[in-house]
């Protein structure tokens, strides 16, 4: 019965994978509809702010820094002139990735084992001249039990990559954290003839890491989660067909 429902599911995904791959056959790869980009990292950081930064943050939301009469200073404003960068949910800001990282490690093991064991008995119940007789060949109660044994074994293994992405990107503020860290994701799209290429970036940054020219790069961002992809014509034969994927995947050999 598992394995009925197991195969029903895969030629279930089968036909949808088909279906949808006959439609980009024909119209080519569809751009994703514009929207709130929430939903590329639906995780988010937990974090308990101290009496008075709950105090500060209900002051700034309450409007308590509202101009003095008569100036255009604020009480308790950090500057003279407003801030032009990204702070508030909604705000867009620009992340620039630049990625040039080169790994290469190599390893060898060797490794050898051997050893050799033997026993032996002076006396067995009297028996020793019986067993002579009963085993043919000659018996040496002396030499009773003998065993040994060799292994040896050989690995190695290396890895070499190199990857090079140069990319800018905006963002948008998808939340604020009650520490003033900013939750920030944003998606790009890019259609080449009938080839989408995919760009998106998702992570929490510091406001003061944020230059004055509204933007941010990707070594800045903890928790960053890029992503670098295409659908359409190219991928779909680049890719493994189905079938085959699908027999590699749950294939036990």
């Amino acid at each position: 019965m598992r394995t009925v429902l197991i195969l029903s599911v895969a030629a279930a995904a089968l036909s949808l994978g088909a279906c949808s791959t006959a439609v980009e056959a024909v119209r080519g790869p569809e751009l994703a509809p514009i929207g709130y980009p929430a939903s590329l990292v639906p995780t988010s950081q937990t974090y308990q702010p101290s009496p008075a930064e709950q105090a500060a943050l209900r002051a700034r939301q309450n409007g308590a820094m509202a101009a003095s009469a008569n100036s255009l200073w604020r009480t308790g404003a950090r500057t003279f002139f407003g801030d032009q960068r990204a702070r508030r949910v909604g705000d867009i800001l620009t992340v620039s990735i630049s990625i040039d990282d080169k790994a290469q490690t190599s390893n060898s093991t060797t490794r050898a084992r051997s050893n050799d064991a033997s026993g032996g008995v002076s006396h067995l119940f009297g028996l020793e001249s019986s067993l002579g007789r009963a085993l043919p060949g000659a018996f040496d109660p002396s030499n009773m039990i003998g065993m040994s044994g060799e292994s040896n074994s050989t690995g190695s293994g290396a890895v070499s990559r190199s990857e090079k992405v140069d990319l800018t990107i905006a963002a948008v503020v998808t939340e604020v954290l009650s520490n003033g860290n900013l939750v920030i994701q944003g998606r790009q799209e890019v259609r080449t003839n009938r080839e989408v290429r995919e760009l998106t970036v998702a992570g929490i940054v510091r406001p003061e890491d944020i230059s004055s020219a509204n933007t941010i790069n990707h070594t800045q961002i903890a928790e960053a989660r890029i992503s670098y992809g295409g659908r359409g014509d190219i991928s779909r034969v680049q890719a493994a067909p189905a079938a085959q994927a699908l027999v590699e995947r749950f294939s036990p050999f």
